[in-house]
């Protein structure tokens, strides 16, 4: 018989915590999102992100869906975070202040908004680098039209918009000088209907292109029922206009959010800014289709120049649409011009709604 002795219990009790510690409680992980998961566009994506953090890390996540960007923000912002929540995203522009409000109310809670740019110390913004495709479908669609008429959509008139509306007739405009791009304000980022009544008056008024910046696929199934092309939004929407899509941007949230969660778990999340591009895969493009092998191989083309940084979306001389100098040349646009962009390029017809 061995005598057991206090020192040795103690001995073993100490080396089984060193070899088998203490597991921290895994965090909780909300979203806010502005629309349903089945949208198939932008909150399809954040959605397919959300479930990475529950297949990768094994942590318990939750979302609101549909809601909308006022005071309902506030209360399903709260309403995660009081009810034992971690870290949430919040994962359309306009959550931004409502953000900021409840972050104020609980300082514990870590927030990450999407595509905003008010940060706090417990507040990050990220965002995706979105002009970069649209730069593709610019030199896609000045080369692919016919009529040299594109109908874009766009949702509301803040400068990620913007952006993408200039970066595309840019591009498209360095390929047919002549192009002319319609431009329907929805002022919504989901609403079939309405998407759908905006890409019909588009092609009745002449464009033989869809483009958009608003969340579900409807433009494309008006465009394949109309017999024209459309580009998808933020995720491969082929499915439901094959003979209609010509490529899509995808935003690729899942390893972000995943890195975000897992720094919560560590204890090594801090308030940063995020804005990525083709080159982090945080901006990927679908596979390009229903267009000619030529423009084809000069898509794939623009997309290596733009992933390797051989081509910039702005860069000078570039002007407005009074033809003013915005951008010299032989310089590129600085973030900080993106960031707060509210001008149109030279060739846009129409104002830009304030």
């Amino acid at each position: 018989m061995f005598k057991i002795t206090l020192t040795y219990l103690i001995a073993v009790v100490l080396s089984s915590i060193l070899a088998f510690p203490l597991q921290a409680k895994s965090p909780k992980i909300g979203f806010i999102y502005i629309g349903p998961p089945g949208d198939h566009g932008w909150t399809y994506m954040h959605d397919q992100g959300r479930q990475d953090i529950e297949i990768d890390l094994g942590f318990d996540t939750t979302y609101i869906e549909n809601v909308p960007e006022n005071a309902d923000a506030v209360r399903a912002i709260r309403k995660l975070a009081a009810s034992g929540h971690d870290l949430i995203f919040t994962t359309s522009f306009n959550y931004m202040d409502q953000t900021l409000e409840v972050a104020k109310e609980f300082p514990n809670v870590k927030f990450e908004h999407a595509t905003g740019y008010m940060r706090a110390e417990n507040v990050s913004t990220y965002s995706s680098r979105f002009y970069e495709g649209r730069t593709i479908a610019g030199h896609i669609a000045g080369r692919e039209s016919k009529t040299g008429t594109i109908g874009y959509i766009a949702s509301f008139p803040i400068p990620e918009v913007v952006r993408g509306i200039n970066a595309f007739m840019l591009a498209a405009q360095k390929v047919n000088p002549d192009i002319k791009v319609k431009i329907i304000w929805a002022f919504t980022w989901y609403d079939p209907g309405k998407e759908a009544d905006a890409a019909q008056t588009l092609i009745n008024q002449g464009a033989d292109i869809i483009v958009q910046h608003t969340d579900t696929y409807a433009p494309c199934q008006v465009a394949q029922k109309n017999g024209v092309k459309a580009f998808g939004q933020a995720s491969n929407q082929y499915d439901f206009c094959p003979d209609a899509h010509l490529t899509a941007i995808i935003d690729e949230w899942g390893p972000y959010y995943v890195a975000r969660a897992k720094a919560v778990a560590d204890g090594t999340w801090e308030s940063t800014d995020t804005w990525k591009g083709l080159d982090s895969g945080m901006v990927e493009m679908a596979p390009y289709r229903n267009m000619h092998p030529s423009t084809k191989y000069e898509a794939i083309a623009l997309q290596k120049a733009l992933t390797e940084g051989k081509v910039h979306s702005f860069e000078g001389p570039i002007y407005n649409q009074a033809g003013e100098l915005m951008i010299p040349e032989g310089e590129v646009a600085p973030d900080s011009m993106l960031a707060g962009m509210n001008w149109y390029v030279q060739g846009i017809d129409g104002d830009l709604p304030q």
